[in-house]
């Protein structure tokens, strides 16, 4: 099954449970440093440019944001790491984004986001072995693959990957390296 891309609407900001939207759609959540393209993805999914609000700015999502594609819903969370944010505001992403992910009962699926460029943070090492200690499938998503040469690329994943332990791809917003692995993820939940 493939993801319709033309269906697809925003359906909320939410920083506690009670605002999270009532939908029937499972959901996957993208998790990931501050800027590093969770957003952009979302707008390369659904081949729109600022569908999802994206910033060349650290932390500029700061809120849970669920957007509907087709009959899946992908949640944009915070990112972690740097932001540049009152630390007092970074301090309260915790709870929402630990509340999200261990109470929501839509929740299907986990895609860590990644820079390729980079080795995995303290922060993503975490993660990811929060996720290896869960039931929910979950990928590696290493973005920002245009910024590198196409051997660079495969170097870079394989040392990714070996370190966070899951699966993933190479994946850029820009040139849509990799779309096509994602949307086959996507559809598995796309029902």
């Amino acid at each position: 099954m493939r993801i319709k891309i033309q269906d697809c609407e925003f359906l909320t900001s939410a920083v506690k449970s009670s605002q999270y939207p009532n939908h029937p759609y499972r959901e996957i959540a993208l998790v990931g440093r501050s800027n590093v393209g969770k957003s952009s993805l979302i707008n390369a999914v659904v081949n729109r440019r600022q569908f999802a609000r994206t910033s060349s700015q650290p932390g500029h999502t700061q809120t849970i944001n669920f957007y509907r594609v087709d009959q899946l819903v992908l949640v944009d969370m915070p990112g972690y790491g740097f932001a540049k944010v009152p630390q007092t505001l970074r301090r309260q992403w915790q709870p929402m984004i630990e509340g999200y992910l261990t109470e929501r009962k839509q929740l299907a699926a986990l895609l860590l986001i990644v820079d390729i460029r980079h080795m995995p943070t303290e922060d993503d090492q975490m993660m990811a072995n929060w996720i290896k200690n869960t039931d929910f499938p979950a990928w590696v998503v290493a973005t920002k693959a245009d910024k590198l040469s196409r051997s660079r690329q495969k170097q870079q994943l394989d040392m990714i990957l070996g370190s966070l332990q899951l699966p993933g791809f190479a994946f850029s917003a820009a040139t849509r390296i990799g779309i096509q692995d994602l949307i086959a993820i996507l559809s598995q939940f796309n029902q």
